[in-house]
């Protein structure tokens, strides 16, 4: 919440959409040992641009969006929240698979990636069985 929200008691009605929210969960991962550099980028906007979520749009202004939506939250931690407005359970466990992928991507996956992998699993309703089974063919697909 930004300080103009916060002195005014106003705050954005505006709910975020379904490519946005999808598109901030993979930045989440993407980001969450604190940096995003080029290639995460470029990984995130590959996978991104395989969605049917993302076709037809311009990936810079989801991002942007994206962007926007997280200065709504104190932290990009607390951000991660905004992931529960994801409007059906199908694009939750979408965005579950997804930040997987990003996390699994890089080839090794550290503390904070499985730290943010847990809550976003807590926060988007995915269950154990679903999730163990996401991350064993997502395994399948990165070994060597």
């Amino acid at each position: 919440m930004g300080l103009l929200s916060r002195l005014t008691g106003m705050a954005s009605t505006k709910k975020a959409t379904d490519d946005v929210l999808l598109a901030h969960a993979m930045l989440l991962m993407a980001g969450a040992d604190g940096n995003i550099d080029d290639s995460e980028i470029a990984v995130v906007r590959g996978f991104a641009m395989t969605l049917p979520e993302f076709k037809g749009k311009d990936f810079g202004e989801v991002v942007a969006n994206a962007q926007k939506m997280v200065r709504k939250y104190n932290s990009l931690k607390e951000s991660v929240n905004a992931l529960t407005e994801l409007s059906t359970p199908g694009l939750k466990a979408k965005a579950y698979v997804l930040a997987a992928d990003i996390a699994l991507a890089s080839g090794d996956v550290d503390e904070a990636e499985d730290e943010l992998l847990t809550t976003m699993q807590r926060l988007l309703g995915i269950d154990d069985q679903t999730a163990q089974t996401i991350i064993w063919v997502l395994q399948r697909k990165y070994e060597k």
